[in-house]
């Protein structure tokens, strides 16, 4: 009866350690990097980055699940031109006065196999939310030299259509409506 019980409790233990909970991250602003393009009559393609970023991950490797929460800084919109910025953050496009933040909110990452293939979550921007899928480039973790910590990140990459978020400038003049949304991203375990 007592190896029973011993047997019992040690594939409890077991079964504890490994289901471990989630690793948390926060995310890097070093190593982060949000940017869009859009195309600008074919001519050329317009491209922006957001200077001010924060977030956090929550990750389980062997479950294979994760969080992500990312919240720009709408109005830290660098286009390396002031009057152009100017433009971005005005009503006609970003709205930053009413709408100073956007953030991406997602608790279901695709993975096939050991590879992370996209991250599925909700978009606001402008005050308005809609799903998007984050396609994952490239993804992995390892054990920073410098931090002497854990770190995860890869490279992400979505369309989407600017105007299901009501920025609908230009579009009358033949501007494109399909945006392409580049994320780089790491962060650190805590």
């Amino acid at each position: 009866m007592r190896s029973t019980l011993f047997a019992l409790a040690a594939a409890s233990l077991f079964a504890t350690a490994a289901h471990a909970a989630p690793a948390q991250y926060a995310i890097d602003p070093t190593h982060t990097f949000a940017t869009f393009e859009i195309d600008h009559f074919g001519a050329s393609t317009n491209r922006a980055r957001f200077d001010k970023k924060q977030g956090a991950v929550e990750f389980d490797k062997a479950a294979k699940t994760g969080k992500v929460e990312v919240t720009l800084d709408m109005t830290s919109v660098n286009s390396g031109t002031a009057a152009f910025d100017k433009h971005l953050k005005s009503k006609d496009i970003f709205n930053t006065d009413q709408y100073p933040v956007s953030k991406f909110v997602s608790d279901k990452f695709v993975f096939d196999g050991d590879k992370l293939k996209e991250v599925t979550g909700q978009l606001t921007l402008n005050g308005q939310t809609h799903p998007i899928t984050i396609k994952a480039n490239k993804f992995t973790c390892y054990e920073s030299p410098m931090l002497k910590r854990e770190v995860c990140g890869g490279d992400f990459e979505a369309t989407i259509d600017r105007t299901q978020w009501g920025v609908n400038y230009g579009v009358d003049w033949g501007f494109a409506k399909n945006v392409r949304l580049v994320l780089q991203l790491e962060a650190v375990k805590q």
